[in-house]
């Protein structure tokens, strides 16, 4: 197999280094060498001799060595091999073979894969699985080893403190170059002696050159304007500047210390002075066009009436509750069972965007208020004939919450034009206006009887605001929160209510106390832009907004971890969660348009019901019906299921 290295290297080497291969080759590789010799030295038999086999290695690849037969002495022999085909170890430093040494950067031969796949040397063991062949790729070799996980951590600890680690290449310290120990900071390491992060001692050196030094305190007393005030020396010239002995007690600072202001230079700030000024001309430009048209002022609210007469012939308005109907809308008790909904038996179509919110008339239900984008309140009949019975137009941009009394007598509005309003659902007068200046995200009239005139709002500016209708003032402010407020719901018999913010937490609080009696916020928590009580009133369903509805104890405010229903997908969107009037379903829409219905006992999910082509934001259970619901969504549309 010697013959497989003569063949890579030139035609003297692999003479001398197969001195000892037998008769037979040795011959033909020198008559070969004769015949080449006797050709003289004409550069065209040279080249053609090139082309041909120069190096060897079609010849010594084979099985069998090839002999040249000899006229004077014709022997055919049969070499029998024993020893398997491999590349056996040759010393490197003495051999110029073409070959690849570890420091070479070029190969000048093209191996064969199956030369490459050959163990270095020692026969094969058929035991062992054949590694080698998927090793070798085409992009490089690949090699597994196993790396102790502390030693690994304690050699990248030293190389992010020292600079250097050992080289993992090397299994064992060299004497003959130390230099290939270690990478990274070589220097370093041979001052340290090669010792870890862990291994190094802090000495009183190190500590004394690491230790910063403060300035001196000064003098009590002292200032240093009153020495620049001296005269300058005899020549005229300025002394020069003496060290400063003002007073600066624990305020010095430290010695080497700079200190640069950290800011726009003056070019930049007069660019930003400039491109402001301009954008404020720009804006009052443009309030002045149109603030007159947009703008609606306190008591130039109006309301259209679609019917034909407020009263119908027995003198009744619309806020009478409908007796004529199968169904009794004045009992207190909720259906036995509850159904699905599975078809859509009726469409209110009057908005011209989005709608945002829906709230149904207390108890009975038979009205039906809808808040939209389009700055427009609409209230609808339900049961008769599902027309628009009002409009009430009083803000300037879109309403994004809004909610009853406990009579339905009046209901709150509250709108991206900074406006909290009340107003008479029965002659659609607004009654009464608030605002702070900050954005109302969501409004809730106290729930007790005694206190109808008090309302709670929570804000963009991470404040929740109590306001007393009666002086039309600010009574409390709740200002915990660090973000804006998105909903208030009040438990425990209205003694308390929860509030959930963009801050991604959620805090509960005494009604009329300003602390925070419970606070929630854990890293895995996702902002709660929507939260429902439960029919029992024991439960809290909070739309989380990485897709799942999270449930809270309404007196203890902990999380119930055996319930939780997943399966929609809101994108974002504050979608309303819903329960059926005998609370074994929880309902929710999502971000594609569909309602998802899960049991509340077994957390499963019951039917997915398409609704409308965009998210449904709100929706709400008919509180005497079996299996009806009313959905809004943002296509504009308000459905009624059954």
């Amino acid at each position: 197999m010697d013959g497989i290295l003569s063949g890579y290297g030139s035609e003297e080497e692999a003479i001398q280094q197969t001195g000892d291969v037998k008769p037979t080759t040795t011959i033909g590789r020198t008559e070969t060498n004769q015949r080449t010799a006797g050709l003289g030295s004409d550069p065209e038999d040279e080249i053609d001799d090139i082309n041909g086999d120069v190096f060897g290695i079609k010849e010594s690849l084979s099985n069998q060595p090839k002999s040249e037969p000899n006229p004077s002495n014709i022997i055919d022999r049969q070499i029998i091999t024993t020893v398997p085909h491999v590349i056996p170890a040759i010393d490197q430093s003495s051999s110029t073979s073409l070959i690849l040494r570890p420091s070479d950067t070029e190969m000048n031969v093209n191996v064969k894969y199956s030369d490459m796949i050959l163990p270095k040397q020692g026969p094969k063991n058929p035991f062992t699985s054949r590694k080698l062949e998927k090793m070798n790729t085409l992009n490089g070799h690949i090699e597994e080893e196993y790396i102790n996980e502390v030693d690994f951590d304690r050699q990248q600890r030293t190389f992010h403190v020292l600079k250097y680690a050992k080289n993992p290449s090397i299994i064992s310290s060299t004497s003959e170059n130390p230099a290939l120990n270690f990478v990274g900071d070589v220097h370093s390491a041979f001052k340290n002696e090669g010792m870890l992060a862990s291994e190094m001692k802090i000495t009183k050196a190190m500590q004394k050159k690491v230790k910063r030094k403060r300035e001196d305190k000064g003098e009590l007393g002292v200032f240093d304007e009153e020495e620049e005030e001296e005269e300058a020396g005899e020549d005229g010239a300025p002394r020069p500047p003496t060290k400063s002995r003002e007073y600066k007690g624990p305020w010095a600072g430290w010695q080497d210390e700079h200190l640069e202001p950290v800011g726009p230079d003056e070019e930049e700030y007069e660019a930003a002075k400039r491109a402001s000024t301009s954008s404020s001309i720009v804006k009052k430009q443009a309030t002045e066009k149109g603030q007159g048209k947009r703008e609606v002022a306190y008591g130039e609210e109006k309301s259209t009436l679609h019917a034909k007469s407020l009263h119908d012939y027995q003198g009744r308005t619309y806020m009478h509750v409908p007796t004529d109907l199968d169904v009794d809308l004045l009992s207190s008790e909720p259906p036995s069972e509850c159904f699905l909904p599975k078809r859509c038996i009726h469409t209110w179509m009057g908005h011209t965007k989005a709608v945002s919110a829906i709230r149904l008339f207390p108890e009975s239900g038979h009205l039906l208020l809808s808040a939209s984008m389009d700055s427009r309140i609409k209230l609808w009949d339900v049961y008769h004939d599902g027309k628009c019975l009002r409009t009430f137009m009083g803000h300037s941009k879109a309403v994004r919450d809004v909610t009853f009394s406990n009579d339905g007598k009046q209901f709150l509005s509250a709108g991206y034009d900074r406006q909290i309003k009340l107003w008479n659902t029965e002659t659609g007068h607004c009654v009464q206006a608030f605002s702070n200046g900050k954005i109302p995200y969501c409004v809730k009239l106290h729930p007790d009887q005694d206190k109808q005139h008090i309302f709670l709002a929570g804000m963009s500016d991470k404040k929740i605001v109590q306001y007393d209708m009666r002086s039309g003032e600010i009574t409390q402010e709740y200002d915990q929160h660090l973000g804006p407020v998105n909903t208030i719901t009040f438990v425990d018999e209205n003694r308390r209510f929860v509030t959930t913010s963009d801050d991604k937490t959620m805090r509960a609080w005494d009604f009329d106390i300003p602390v925070v009696i419970k606070y929630i916020a854990e890293p895995a928590m996702h902002s709660m832009p929507a939260v429902s009580i439960h029919p029992n009133n024991k439960w809290l369903a909070m739309q989380s907004l990485d897709n799942q509805v999270l449930i809270y104890s309404a007196d203890s405010f902990k999380q119930n971890r055996k319930k939780r229903f997943a399966g929609h997908t809101i994108a974002g969107y504050a979608c309303e969660v819903g329960f059926s009037p005998d609370g074994k379903f929880l309902s929710s829409g999502d971000g594609s348009g569909s309602m998802v219905f899960w049991d509340w006992k077994s957390c499963r999910i019951l039917k997915r019901l398409k609704c409308h082509d965009q998210v449904i934001i709100s929706h709400s259970w008919l509180p005497h019906e079996t299996s009806k619901l009313v959905t809004a969504s943002w296509d504009g549309l308000i459905k009624l299921w059954d």
